[in-house]
């Protein structure tokens, strides 16, 4: 088997195990859940997938779940008829049968409503569905990838996602690392985001300055991949020579590198730093939680979830 994934780099032991479980999923028509944190380069690997399994000659359509309220998210989804709602002035066609021969990537899914869920159930089950305002049932031949920031076995549990849902969409399912735990990855990544944002802007830097490798590889990098991409657009933007150097990052990491270096043998293992970061998020947000999630850029469920498992409290320092 020869197959390629242009959008999954990595050198990382987590990235090449990724790697061959996307080259024994990709040719079948399993239907594939990718977890992990915001960021992490979920739409690259369902997109990765569809290029490299039969249907790649067939259509890949992408829904945000969590951009749409409900009404109009079932209408994207299963299209409808015209007038079936006011403002539906014409027919449409859904994302579902706008995917047929092809792959439908679900994005967001775990912040379906339940009578949503119900519908996507039915879908997964048998292939087929109503539009809305319209009795005709409507057969279509898609593979489904879904994924989420969410953990849904907690959701499943507080009675939020369907199980039968659930199970449905876990045949097989891939968790991507967040970039703090795949650092040696970081060379690779710049280089491709430089390459990109060169052509973009016709710009002529060609390296990072060392200084700025090494507080890349201190950062806990809240926003993962997505965040590093952003971090070296700016920086580009901002650099006026071939070699990008600290001052033209954000003055939050200038301020990391001005910090002393940690010491090589007592730093923090990732859980532990992952711990310590989200306190001082807490703190400096005054416990905040909707503020302080947002500066993490992950979800105020996910926050929760991790206050509760590392137990941190409001007072005193980080529980060891």
């Amino acid at each position: 088997m020869n197959l390629e994934f242009p959008g999954v780099l990595g050198v990382s032991p987590r990235m090449k195990e990724i790697a061959r479980l996307l080259e024994l999923v990709a040719p079948s028509e399993a239907t594939v859940l990718l977890l992990g944190e915001t960021g992490t380069g979920k739409e690259l690997v369902a997109q990765a997938i569809h290029l490299n399994s039969p249907r790649r000659q067939g259509p890949f359509i992408v829904v945000n779940c969590a951009a749409l309220p409900e009404t109009l998210l079932e209408s994207e989804l299963f299209g409808h008829e015209k007038g079936a709602f006011t403002g539906a002035t014409a027919k449409k066609e859904g994302r579902f049968l706008l995917a047929h021969q092809g792959t439908l990537f679900l994005d967001e899914i775990g912040e379906l409503q339940p009578s949503t869920q119900a519908k996507i159930l039915r879908v997964l089950q048998s292939r087929e569905f109503e539009p809305l305002g319209s009795n005709r049932t409507v057969k279509v031949d898609v593979r489904i990838i879904a994924a989420t920031n969410r953990n849904l076995e907690t959701m499943v549990q507080q009675g939020t996602f369907r199980d039968d849902l659930y199970y449905r969409l876990h045949v097989f399912p891939i968790t991507l690392p967040p970039l703090r735990d795949r650092l040696e990855d970081l060379p690779l990544l710049t280089e491709f985001f430089l390459k990109r944002f060169q052509a973009k802007y016709q710009h002529t830097v060609k390296a990072l300055a060392p200084e700025v490798l090494q507080v890349f590889r201190r950062y806990f990098w809240p926003g993962n991949i997505r965040e590093l991409e952003n971090t070296l657009e700016r920086g580009l933007i901002l650099c006026q020579g071939e070699i990008l150097h600290l001052a033209d990052l954000s003055p939050q990491l200038q301020h990391l590198a001005a910090e002393p270096p940690p010491d090589l043998d007592t730093e923090p293992s990732p859980p532990e730093w992952e711990k310590e970061f989200i306190y001082h998020t807490l703190e400096k947000h005054a416990w905040n939680r909707r503020d302080a999630a947002a500066a993490l850029q992950i979800s105020l469920e996910e926050l929760d979830f991790k206050i509760k498992a590392y137990g941190l409290k409001s007072h005193g320092s980080p529980p060891a």
